[in-house]
């Protein structure tokens, strides 16, 4: 508690100090308070003033919902903003509108074009606006300041335009040119496309019976050819079998070409007739157990018997009617015998075709035989190119999808569907200057001149070595003092100090009252 009140009575001087300070030296203070705030606010009234024009953009998002129609440009609004801005911003776009509304001075100015570009580009202020949630850029500020109110909205005007203008411009470019690129990787693909399908084409005609696709239908086809042949081995082996019976026959006629009758009477060949018949008919019920009757070797077969039942009935009438001449005649004069030469020699053509068929039938096999082995080595390279072309053909029909896409996003931009600025607030005619701020420029003043003054009391101080206060003599003197007497005041000294106080206050108030009317015509004035 002690430490407390000492800290209290250590600061208690140094504040009364002050006070004391301020009291001696309110006039040092007040003066430059007063001229340091009419400097600055008076400098308002000595500047140039400039009015500020805005106008609000908004960015409207596409009205076309982007699961129908994607946007094919940059959808980077920051980005795509500064690349305008800076098109904008650049010299010959703001000599142009420089040229067209007279801008600083004018042709007759003495500025060069690069300066009145700079100066131009000084008095531009974009501003975005960006959503609080997610940070996304919603809107954009365009103001333009000058000197006359009504250039600057004709400038803010002209920005405006050029901004909403360039934005359609550049966004329309950008989606021609993602069309086009588009465009030619899908030529490439419907090139490189159609030389894979070139390549299939030739390999499958190259290899034309020994596709992969063809496979079965060869192996159902040599199956056939494996029962055809089988067949014709069969046949073949028949045909032997008659060349056999038609030698052995025509041998015993030129054995026996007197033609003796046995004890019956019956010709001696007519047994091996009915021998051979017996043979057909034990033949054509196996062959009618197993096929129709209309399958050709069963007719064949039925062929055969009809012959060699007429050749049976020949040879009975033959001996029926006559002994002596059959005896009589050579062999080859026999009806019979030049019947089974004829029967010989047919037997013979047809056993030569069947071992041509069989040999025709045998290349066949081994043909279908070499295509099947062949199919597999044949399927791998197929496989390849086929891979090759569904590789080309998934590309060519993302690149497909993505051009028509692409083409409906440019369709989009033309007809200007997709994110496009409107204008929100129009360019605004200002009816009080931007510049110079005269409310803002008091309180600088004001400040300034409180600096200045703070300054002026402290330099007077610094240089005054007068004593002020008993404090003061206390601490210089090397002993301490036993008593202090009072300072006795004639009433001529009273009433100089009252005039003093008097004075300071009434130097106080007029200070405050100009500083606060200056403040006051500067915030009703703009």
């Amino acid at each position: 508690m002690a430490e407390i009140v000492e800290e209290q009575d250590s600061a208690r001087p140094e504040f009364d100090r002050y006070v004391d300070i301020l009291r001696r030296r309110h006039m040092h203070l007040l003066i430059p308070v007063l001229l340091g705030w009419l400097f600055v606010w008076g400098l308002t009234f000595v500047l140039q003033t400039k009015y500020k024009s805005s106008t609000l953009i908004l960015v409207e998002q596409p009205t076309m919902p982007e699961n129908y129609v994607a946007p094919n440009v940059n959808e980077n609004l920051q980005d795509r903003l500064q690349t305008i801005t800076q098109q904008i911003l650049s010299r010959t776009r703001l000599l142009l509108i420089i040229d067209k509304l007279g801008l600083y001075g004018g042709p007759s100015s003495a500025a060069t074009a690069d300066q009145k570009v700079k100066l131009m580009q000084k008095d531009i202020d974009i501003e975005l606006v960006r959503d609080q949630r997610n940070f996304q850029i919603t809107s954009f500020r365009i103001s333009f300041s000058a000197h006359d109110p009504r250039v600057a909205q004709q400038v803010t005007t002209e920005l405006t335009a050029l901004f909403i203008n360039e934005n359609n411009r550049v966004r329309q470019e950008q989606s021609q040119g993602t069309t086009k690129f588009i465009e030619d990787q899908l030529e490439d693909a419907r090139v490189a496309l159609s030389a894979q399908e070139a390549k299939v084409r030739e390999f499958e005609g190259a290899h034309e019976g020994v596709l992969p696709s063809q496979q079965t239908a060869n192996l159902q086809i040599l199956n056939g050819l494996q029962e055809q042949l089988q067949n014709e081995q069969n046949s073949l082996d028949t045909a032997r079998q008659q060349r056999v019976y038609f030698q052995t026959l025509i041998e015993q006629y030129k054995d026996l070409h007197a033609a003796t009758l046995n004890g019956d009477g019956v010709p001696a060949d007519l047994p091996a007739i009915d021998a051979e018949l017996n043979r057909l008919n034990a033949q054509l019920t196996d062959l009618s157990s197993h096929y129709t009757d209309r399958y050709p070797d069963v007719l064949k077969l039925k062929a055969q018997i009809a012959k060699t039942e007429q050749l049976r009935e020949e040879v009975l009438s033959g001996s029926r009617t006559t002994k002596t001449p059959a005896r009589a005649a050579g062999p080859s004069q026999n009806p019979a015998l030049l019947q089974l030469q004829s029967q010989l020699q047919a037997n013979q053509t047809e056993i030569a075709n069947r071992e041509r068929g069989i040999s025709a039938q045998q290349a066949r096999i081994a043909e279908y035989q070499g295509r099947l082995n062949g199919a597999p080595a044949t399927e791998q390279q197929l496989a390849e190119l086929t891979r090759g072309y569904d590789q080309s053909k998934a590309n060519y029909d993302e690149l497909l999808k993505k051009k028509n896409n692409s083409v409906m996003a440019t369709s989009m931009e033309a007809l200007q569907q997709g994110e496009r600025f409107t204008i929100l607030d129009p360019p605004t005619l200002p009816a009080v200057p931007d510049f110079p701020n005269r409310l803002k420029f008091s309180g600088i003043g004001l400040a300034v001149g409180l600096a200045l003054g703070v300054f002026v009391v402290a330099a007077f101080e610094f240089l005054d070595d007068r004593l002020h206060d008993e404090t003061e003599i206390r601490d210089i003197l090397p002993m301490s003092v036993l008593s202090e007497i009072p300072e006795i005041k004639s009433p001529m000294d009273e009433r100089a100090d009252k005039r003093r106080i008097v004075f300071g206050w009434a130097t106080a108030v007029i200070v405050i009252a100009v500083i606060v009317s200056g403040s006051a015509f500067s915030f009703l004035h703009g």
